[in-house]
């Protein structure tokens, strides 16, 4: 596993777009402390966005595990491209002439996708961690490592999302046309739930059938953060609105997208395996 891993990196580090698209991945994480920063005076009124509690343990393993999901797009890129450049530069070909299996090859993809999930969810992890050491109003030891499957539900969101982009990028072998392929997928399945509840079923139902979709399970793993925040409630409750969701992440949302990575590895395997190189 150690050498297809190192395999894949080297190919990674040689390849210039590749580099700058990991460092801005990464140097966005981070920004998220920039947050922090934000702060304005209109007269009376100050407004520091880091005293809101966004930063307090254990609402900080929510809210930024949500907000920094959506940087995503920015290793998705590099797997399509990764794809793409084996296709291009024939070095899939090379590599199975060298003596590497299809299966390896697989392999070797899912383990970047799974180093690329888990060096985020870590990178996410220690960000948070020092941002609330410095502001959250609660630092008592059980409440700091409480909520911390926001965390696992990051890492699995990343390696779902990833995987569905290492098959795109198999299937199409163009990486411009698997992001469209991705953009294509997301209408797709907001169609099909449109139609499911107009034509088919009640909307109740529809959603229920939507939540098994590939990217929308994915999306259900971590819930939006907001509305959990006391301030919003405050106003929600000043206005006449009682803001009371589910923010829980539950077992049989990870067996969804688990399912969903299984599935599109093995297409992945078999579109591969099938193709003639």
């Amino acid at each position: 596993m150690v050498r297809l891993l190192h395999i894949e990196f080297i190919k990674l580090w040689n390849n210039r777009a590749s580099k700058i698209l990991i460092t801005s991945y990464f140097l966005l994480l981070t920004s998220i402390a920039l947050i922090a920063a934000i702060k304005f005076d209109i007269g009376p009124v100050k407004f520091h966005l880091a005293d809101q509690g966004i930063f307090n343990f254990p609402y900080i393993w929510h809210f930024n595990t949500y907000v920094t999901a959506f940087f995503k797009l920015f290793l998705a890129i590099v797997i399509v491209s990764m794809m793409a450049n084996e296709y291009s530069n024939k070095t899939i070909k090379q590599n199975l002439i060298d003596g590497l299996s299809k299966k390896e090859f697989i392999l070797s993809k899912f383990l970047t996708v799974i180093s690329f999930s888990f060096i985020s969810t870590v990178f996410v992890f220690i960000v948070s961690l020092i941002l609330g050491l410095i502001y959250s109003d609660y630092n008592e030891f059980s409440i700091i490592f409480s909520d911390l499957e926001f965390l696992l539900a990051f890492f699995v969101k990343l390696v779902g999302f990833f995987s569905f982009c290492l098959f795109l990028g198999i299937f199409v072998k163009r990486s411009a046309f698997a992001l469209g392929f991705l953009i294509l997928w997301v209408i797709l399945e907001q169609l099909v739930f449109g139609l499911l509840g107009w034509k088919v079923m009640s909307w109740p139902n529809a959603k229920l059938v939507k939540d098994f979709f590939p990217l929308e399970s994915m999306m259900n793993l971590i819930k939006e953060p907001v509305t959990r925040l006391s301030a919003v409630q405050n106003i929600g409750e000043q206005i006449g609105e009682k803001m009371q969701f589910d923010y829980a992440v539950y077992w049989y949302e990870f067996l969804i997208v688990i399912f969903w990575t299984g599935v599109f590895i093995y297409l992945s395997y078999a579109l591969l395996k099938k193709r003639d190189l």
